[in-house]
């Protein structure tokens, strides 16, 4: 192995050619990318990497002992639970970027979806919502960044899968002459090091590992469903008028089953690669092996399977949402 550090210019990770079994492997050294990423780019094959959170923890700490600005990105479909959270590690300027607004219906307004934001006392300078795939909004994130950065450099951070080097991948193409491209993948933890990209001579980019989310559905399903479940285009919301009695079965992942309330409105907002049925509960025993979930509904109040999406509840509700015991389901007000 060479004794000169390389690293991977699409997932960031030190480059070495002795251990295939380990992170980082190339067949030569003189590559600039790691086999895992070169798969991924050229034939999907996709490889999990399992890191600890400490790892990027203290990547999180570094970014804090500086006085650059960082842009929070966020996933519109799957919002964490804290967007507090990140805060208990940085102390920078923040400019939260509310990301992927290509997946939710064009019937909501941007403005609505930022009302709801600016309701939560987030700590932020200021908020934008971009859609990298569709190219919205990405000039105007620019000259955001341009009025908040305090230095060249400027951090991405967020959680796994929100489209962190999507972003940078579109900024690139956009405002830069720099040919390397960031590994994407529907894979937690794609990017494993901190990655620098030189937009121009005054502005730096750094890519960084997300932060890995345990209560997150993808990290519990078979690689090739990870497709049906990470939408690539706008969502088709499906409404059921629900009875007590009755119950919703998702994607073959979720069981929903309405135990106690008059007739509702269920809005499911997830991939249309996923369906959705209504059965009888006490007809259909489907998914009841799964770990039961009592949640008490309010008015107005979404359901959220974390990582696959979310279901619009207009009136009060008793329901138990079966899933996988490590899948984190739980309640908030409505986003839309």
């Amino acid at each position: 192995m060479s004794s000169v550090k390389k690293y991977c210019i699409g997932c960031g990770v030190l480059l070495q050619d002795e251990n295939m079994t380990m992170e980082g492997y190339t067949t030569s050294i003189e590559n600039d990318i790691c086999s895992r990423c070169f798969r991924m780019k050229n034939y999907g094959e996709y490889q999990i990497v399992t890191k600890s959170n400490e790892d990027y923890i203290d990547i999180l700490k570094s970014v804090n002992k500086t006085n650059d600005l960082v842009l929070y990105i966020v996933d519109l479909l799957n919002l964490e639970r804290d967007l507090k959270y990140i805060r208990n590690y940085i102390n920078n300027k923040v400019i939260l970027v509310l990301s992927k607004r290509d997946v939710l219906p064009k019937s909501v307004k941007d403005d609505k979806l930022m009302d709801y934001f600016k309701k939560m006392d987030l700590d932020y300078q200021d908020m934008i919502v971009v859609s990298p795939n569709k190219n919205y909004n990405i000039d105007a994130l620019l000259l955001m960044i341009k009025k908040y950065k305090t230095s060249r450099n400027v951090y991405v951070v967020g959680h796994t899968n929100v489209g962190k080097s999507t972003l940078i991948n579109k900024l690139m193409k956009n405002y830069s002459d720099n040919e390397c491209e960031l590994t994407i993948s529907p894979l937690p933890s794609t990017t494993l090091n901190k990655i620098s990209i030189k937009l121009s001579d005054d502005l730096i980019l750094i890519d960084t590992p997300g932060l890995i989310d345990r209560g997150n559905i993808v990290n519990y399903v078979d690689p090739l469903l990870l497709k049906k479940i990470n939408p690539k285009k706008e969502i088709k919301p499906k409404t059921y008028q629900i009875k007590k009695g009755q119950c919703l079965i998702i994607g073959g992942l979720i069981r929903v089953d309405y135990k106690e309330g008059g007739k509702n409105s269920f809005t499911v907002f997830m991939s249309n690669d996923l369906k959705v049925q209504r059965f009888n509960m006490t007809r259909q025993q489907a998914l009841k092996d799964l770990f039961p979930n009592e949640l008490n509904v309010l008015y107005h109040e979404d359901i959220v399977i974390n990582g696959l999406g979310f279901i619009k509840v207009v009136e009060k509700a008793d329901v138990i949402v079966y899933a996988d015991k490590n899948v984190e389901i739980y309640t908030r007000r409505s986003l839309i």
